[in-house]
């Protein structure tokens, strides 16, 4: 991820080096032993870069132009991910190299567009959605105590603790080890087809009654204790059959059909990179996932160039 924050944030500098790339020689930084002007800067940005960013640039123009992505749906991506990660949220942005929200908003615009572009396609049956309304619990709001894998003394010491009607946030920051302690142990809201979390906690943590506190039990992460703060209450069919129509459509995205629906969004736009050394950008999504690369080819290209 921390890859694809750098790419956007050198998209900027790099159309705009554009710009001013011409012959004069204008320097970027001066020192005594050599100037670097902006032709030599905008030159190693493109060869280091280039791809990559105008991959994206084009990416978001051309879906753009077919898709919307309006500032509440945005809204609701954004309220998704604080509502999972609870206070933890501006750490976990920094953790992913994003300054702040509105460069986290932006590369969600991109996600976005090509989540819409690769679903448009996709069916989804009224009897798929009934099975999976049937399927789906509804998300629970959890705070968790967590110790090391050899910890179970630990564990079983602050489980006493709060048998006696010790406050759970209060054990948590005296025992836990990760980020959430010094939140009382909240992990706000998850879902049961969470991806990042255990399958063990996930199990334990879905069998709980709110303001219920599980017995210790042990993931690959080491031994927790977990307390369900919220359960949510399931909503109608109807109320949220959109939503739902949604979710199982993303369930069904993968590589391949990502990669076919932006291919041919971009040979709908009739795609014709005019820098001869950004020529081959677009290949890894044009070409075939199964027709191999030409390094023969490549080869020769990069021969001719010496």
């Amino acid at each position: 991820m921390k890859k694809w924050v750098l790419s956007l944030s050198l998209a900027a500098g790099v159309i705009g080096l554009a710009g001013c790339s011409g012959g004069n020689g204008e320097a970027v930084v001066k020192t005594s032993a050599g100037d670097i002007s902006k032709e030599e800067f905008y030159d190693a940005l493109k060869d280091k870069y280039g791809e990559q960013v105008l991959q994206q640039l084009v990416i978001e123009k051309v879906l753009s132009k077919e898709y919307k992505v309006s500032d509440k749906e945005l809204d609701e991506q954004v309220e998704e991910v604080k509502a999972q990660v609870g206070p933890q949220f501006p750490m976990v942005l920094a953790q992913y190299g994003y300054k702040d929200e509105e460069e986290f908003r932006e590369s969600l615009k991109l996600s976005v567009l090509q989540e819409k572009a690769a679903t448009k396609d996709i069916k989804v049956t009224e009897k798929e959605l009934k099975e999976y309304y049937e399927n789906k619990q509804p998300d629970i709001e959890v705070s968790h105590i967590v110790v090391g894998p050899e910890d179970e003394k630990k564990i079983k010491e602050a489980k006493e603790k709060l048998d006696k009607g010790e406050d759970f946030a209060k054990v948590a920051k005296e025992y836990s080890i990760d980020a959430t302690a010094e939140n009382g142990g909240s992990l706000g809201l998850i879902s049961r087809d969470q991806p990042d979390l255990d399958e063990d906690f996930k199990e334990a943590a879905f069998k709980l009654k709110k303001d219920e506190i599980s017995a210790p039990i042990q993931t690959q992460f080491g031994w927790h204790i977990i307390l369900v703060t919220d359960k949510k209450e399931k909503e109608p069919f109807d109320k949220v059959k959109a939503d739902l129509e949604k979710e199982l459509k993303k369930s069904k995205l993968d590589a391949d059909v990502v990669q076919n629906a932006l291919k041919a969004e971009l040979e709908k736009a009739k795609l014709d990179v005019k820098d001869k050394d950004l020529k081959a950008a677009f290949d890894p999504i044009l070409k075939d996932s199964e027709e191999p690369a030409d390094d023969t080819k490549d080869d020769a290209e990069k021969e001719d160039k010496k």
